[in-house]
């Protein structure tokens, strides 16, 4: 007998994640709806598309009650280089949250996954992270994201809620920052690292977190995951290896730390750096999460190392590299950041 198709809910399946994981629920047979403040570029018979804004209550209730939803996947977000509106920014990211967990109560939908994010913490701890550690972030998104969680614990009787802390998530398609990398790289500019490159970041890979999050649709209760690569490597040896799949003449250079560190809080106080307080913070210092807990709980396995990830993510970059400096109408993941001041560095290396 064949089984009935399960109706899920994707929040900001629109943007890069939120895609990625929409079109494979789509593959995996599922009927995705799919609610976001930008236009879906997708078609798929077994997919519902609603320009539309979690904070519109009556738009979700009606979502709700039309959908039958078994499940929802919570990936909208505002993001700080996306919006100028703080209020916009922590609304959206709190209070759109806190709709969706009232939602799912009133519709009887028993299941919630939820993408949050290793910026709740800006400092090197020393060791990997763990989920038991308390958070610490610097920033507006970081801390949107914290309240967020606060809400959707709030929120747990008769609803599991599953958290899965991410760090930066890389696939083909996913630009911002990552853009203004990927254009030194093909130009045959200088890739500066930050004091010796020696710093060890983590990275996600989608299809990976897109995984994680279809094995955490069935998850009988509440929980709370961090989520990443293994074997990471220095950020030196993933440029190198970037650079040496694409075949040109960029090269790692080294800038040096505490004079770049400063430059980099006096370009984002005068408003011409795309890069935040996060990012000065953490651009020379080692971040990773363990990932013992989803391992054991889920069964989840990362397929891709760093090195791996961001060469695909280079790849279709430099494919397409035209068509991604036209877009405008997408989420900010999707399209190129602006680079302000890193432009000036451009031109000297």
């Amino acid at each position: 007998m064949t089984q009935p198709t399960r109706n899920v809910l994707v929040t900001g399946g629109s943007g890069f994640f939120g895609g990625v994981l929409k079109r494979r629920l789509l593959t995996e047979g599922y009927a995705v709806t799919n609610i976001d403040l930008v236009a879906d570029s997708d078609s798929h018979p077994a997919l519902t598309s609603v320009q539309g804004d979690i904070r519109d209550t009556a738009l979700l209730n009606d979502l709700f009650a039309r959908g039958n939803f078994s499940a929802v996947f919570h990936c909208a977000a505002l993001l700080a280089h996306d919006t100028i509106n703080e209020n916009d920014l922590w609304t959206s990211n709190v209070d759109g949250t806190r709709n969706l967990a009232l939602a799912c109560h009133v519709h009887k939908v028993h299941q919630m996954v939820f993408t949050s994010t290793n910026c709740l913490w800006a400092s090197n701890l020393g060791h990997e992270v763990r989920e038991d550690e308390p958070p610490n972030p610097v920033e507006l998104y970081g801390r949107s994201k914290l309240a967020a969680e606060h809400v959707l614990k709030e929120c747990q009787h008769g609803l599991n809620v599953i958290i899965i802390r991410c760090p930066t998530i890389i696939d083909s398609g996913r630009l911002g920052l990552l853009a203004i990398l990927f254009e030194f790289i093909q130009d045959n500019k200088k890739v500066w690292v930050v004091g010796s490159g020696s710093n060890r970041y983590q990275f996600i890979y989608a299809q990976d977190l897109a995984t994680a999050c279809i094995q955490a649709m069935d998850y009988p209760h509440s929980d709370l995951f961090h989520i990443g690569s293994e074997n990471v490597c220095s950020l030196r040896e993933v440029y190198e290896a970037v650079i040496r799949d694409a075949g040109t003449r960029a090269r790692v250079a080294q800038l040096p730390k505490a004079p770049t560190i400063a430059a980099m809080k006096l370009a984002h106080k005068l408003g011409v750096s795309p890069l935040g307080p996060y990012h000065y913070r953490m651009i020379a210092e080692d971040f990773i999460f363990d990932t013992t807990r989803i391992r054991e709980r889920l069964g989840w396995r990362p397929t891709l190392t760093n090195q791996q990830m961001m060469i695909e993510a280079y790849r279709y970059y430099a494919a397409q590299r035209k068509e991604i400096h036209a877009r405008k109408d997408v989420s900010a993941h999707s399209k190129p950041a602006s680079m302000g001041i890193i432009r000036l560095l451009k031109w000297f290396s």
